[in-house]
This record gives C-alpha cells, structure tokens and sequence, in this order.
C-alpha cells in the first residue's frame, strides 16, 4: 500500500460509505467552486475548473451539485477560500503532505498542528518534506479500458510519461504542467477516464511496522475528517501482510 493511493484504501477501511461519500462530494464541491473564481466558469475556458469537473464525475457526483458549485462561485456573498499546503512528519518518521481549501487560516492551521501532534507527529515549514516528492498529473482509466500495450500506445501518443497496468486498472502518470492536455488526449483515444488529478507521489519511502501503521493511519482519518482538508499524502508504505491485518 503505498501513500500516494492511500485514499482509496482507506475509503474502503472506514466502512462508512455514506458518510465518506458526502464528505467527498463536499471536498469536491469547494474545489469546484475555488476553481470556477480564480477563471472563468466555463470548463473549456478553464483548465483547472475541467480537471475538477472530471474528478467530480469520477465519483459520480450529480451534475446538480456540480452545477450548483459552479453557480456559487458567482455569488457576491460566496466563501473566499485559500489554498494552502502544510507538511510535516507523522509517526515513524513519515512525510505527509496536507492540501487544505480554508476561510480561516488560522483555525486549520491549528487543527492540522494539533492533529500532527497528538499522532508524536510534527507539523513543519512548508518545504520541509516536499523535496521527497514529485508533483505530477495521475490519470487512472478501469482495465477494460484497453490492454496495456493499447492503453501504453495511447499514452505515449498523449505525451505522458508513465503508465502502471495490473488486473484493475492502467494509472497514467505525466508532467504536472501537462494533466490538462494530456487527459484530454487520452479521452479521444480511450473515453472519459475513471480519474484525473494532480498528486504528489513519494520519491522516497518509509517503511512502517504494525504498530506505527496504525498510528499513522488514524492521523490520515482524522485529517480527512476535517472539512477544510483536500488531500492527504504520505511517502509511506505499509505490508500486505500488516494491511490484511489492519482490515480484518
């Protein structure tokens, strides 16, 4: 398991769909509406308000609350949300990232801190850990999509620069700068793709035993569980073995 799918994984460990979902589509939703102030609402016209469009659809968000977070960036009375990324390290020495969309600086900043601490955790200047990632664009299309040589062709043919296929799925990896043109060519040649982001994956990795596995864990939970967090990443990489353990 390694800590840049950790999302996905742990959507399945909760075992709390529903509540997940609502939050996700939340999360979602604020991305949107941050997307369609800082551009135009128009999704041709706006590279980052299409990638948060596609990402909403990804999760089968309804088009009405799609509609209604594009509306709402329109509105005098709307939130001003800023974006800010906060890092640090969470248990056994593991570097996180955390992306955050927030109205009050101050009140995420010290939630993130406290969350950090109390996990023996520390939160630390931004910079800190991001020297161990990269920052890339991440495409993820199901396996009937194509057989990996086909899906391989296609990606290339789009400029990307990477692509892992298993018995799920093929995840397309670019450039950061590239996501945009990049998804759009693959969804000429291959269709609307399962999911499409930026992400930061580990370029280093830490492994964690059972004990401090958990520890982090809870600390990527609690994270997720506040409103004001997007996403969480962490250069982290857990054993099947512990993993099976943890979800039994």
């Amino acid at each position: 398991m390694a800590g840049h799918s950790q999302f996905k994984n742990i959507m399945h460990r909760k075992g709390r769909q529903d509540a997940v979902r609502a939050k996700l589509f939340s999360k979602l939703a604020r991305e949107i509406t941050v997307a369609a102030k800082a551009g135009l609402p128009d999704p041709a016209m706006n590279a980052r308000l299409r990638l948060a469009i596609q990402a909403a659809k990804a999760q089968s968000m309804p088009k009405d609350n799609i509609q209604r977070a594009i509306t709402k960036a329109s509105g005098a009375d709307g939130d001003n949300y800023e974006e800010v990324r906060y890092e640090g390290y969470g248990p056994g020495g593991v570097a996180v990232i955390v992306e955050a969309l927030t109205d009050n600086r101050n009140r995420t900043a010290s939630a993130v801190r406290s969350y950090f601490t109390k996990s023996g955790g520390a939160l630390g200047e931004t910079g800190s850990v991001g020297f161990m990632f990269n920052r890339v664009g991440e495409i993820v299309y199901p396996a009937k999509a194509g057989t990996a040589d086909a899906v391989l062709e296609a990606a290339i043919e789009a400029g990307a620069e990477d692509v892992e296929s298993d018995d799920e799925n093929h995840v397309v990896t670019c450039a950061f700068e590239d996501l945009g043109e990049v998804s759009k060519a693959l969804e000429a040649a291959l269709g609307e793709a399962e999911s499409v982001k930026a992400t930061w994956r580990p370029n280093v990795t830490t492994a964690l035993d059972e004990e401090k596995a958990i520890s982090l864990l809870k600390l990527i939970d609690t994270l997720d569980d506040d409103d004001d967090v997007q996403n969480v990443y962490g250069n982290y990489e857990i054993s099947d073995e512990i993993m099976a353990k943890l979800d039994a």
